[in-house]
């Protein structure tokens, strides 16, 4: 007897789908009926069957606010490659930024890179720098862009899986928005305005979320080498940002930990509401490469590939 990795219903005949890897059972074999990354590799250029593989029908409980927004990543919409890719778009964006914040510092010096990529207290007006602050990382601090790669790059796959392409996008610059500026307003309201915000820390701690709640006992390993339960990872995590942030203020030892708890907890809430309709995570991890067609495999990174 095998659980569908969707709904966790017993199945005595599951079916397992050749494109990505998962079990399912009857009710959600079908590829648009579990979000399924094959789905990419539908050449469908017209857009004839465009409203059959649309995120609102293969994820009935989808919100119907973001439904109505115009992200078109369907076959047949302009975006359609990125169906099923968008983390490893996320991640490409991050690292096109951290060279261009290179350059402009070179060209125009810290002035112009802070107002063009820094979220700063001094200037929350700035409402580009909403978004860009997402992408942005300290140009002297390589560890904080891979550590946050690291996390979106084995976590954002299954939540884009699980959720859709548009809500996972959805899900990223909400909640890295929302995370710097609970900083910076929380900052300003008590007096400790504190240093410029950048990074996508608050985003990749909403991802590890929703994570947490629809597989809490998934195995993580800390480090690449201690294993533990997720859920430990995730309070660990809290209690540790918590303790710092009370103890030397909300920007102790320059993190913004009111950004990563505000993260965490928007995380924490969305994987809620997936949960409530069904959604559940394998206790396996599924990445791109060695599916048929080349080391991508078809559909590009998001494609079939080997289970960890």
């Amino acid at each position: 007897m095998v659980q569908c990795d969707l709904c966790g219903a017993d199945e005595n005949l599951p079916y397992k789908c050749h494109r990505c890897g998962g079990t399912y059972c009857a009710d959600h074999r079908l590829p648009e009926n579990h979000s399924c990354v094959g789905l990419g590799d539908w050449n469908d250029p017209k857009g004839v069957f465009d409203s059959g593989f649309d995120d609102s029908v293969s994820n009935p409980g989808a919100s119907t606010s973001s439904s109505r927004l115009p992200i078109d990543t369907g076959p047949g919409g302009p975006l359609a490659y990125f169906r099923g890719n968008v983390t490893f778009l996320v991640l490409a964006l991050m690292a096109v930024t951290y060279l261009l914040q290179f350059v402009v510092l070179a060209t125009f010096g810290g002035r112009v890179h802070n107002a063009l990529f820094t979220l700063d207290p001094a200037n929350p007006e700035y409402v580009w720098t909403w978004v860009t602050s997402i992408f942005a990382h300290s140009p002297g601090n390589l560890f904080h862009v891979v550590f946050n790669g690291i996390v979106i790059y084995f976590f954002g796959p299954l939540v884009e899986r699980k959720a859709g392409s548009r809500n996972f996008l959805l899900l990223f610059l909400a909640s890295g928005v929302l995370a710097g500026l609970s900083q910076v307003g929380l900052g300003l309201l008590i007096g400790q305005p504190g240093n410029p915000v950048l990074g996508a820390s608050g985003a990749a701690l909403a991802i590890m979320g929703v994570l947490t709640v629809l597989n809490p006992q998934l195995k993580v390993l800390l480090f690449f080498f201690i294993p533990m339960p997720l859920w430990l990872l995730t309070i660990g995590f809290a209690v540790f940002s918590v303790f710092v942030m009370v103890g030397g203020g909300l920007g102790a030892g320059g993190i913004a930990h009111v950004a990563h708890l505000t993260g965490l907890v928007i995380g924490l809430a969305y994987g809620e509401h997936l949960r409530r309709q069904g959604t559940s995570i394998p206790n396996q991890i599924q990445f791109g490469g060695g599916g048929p067609g080349g080391p991508g495999g078809p559909g590009g990174p998001g494609g079939p590939g080997r289970r960890f």
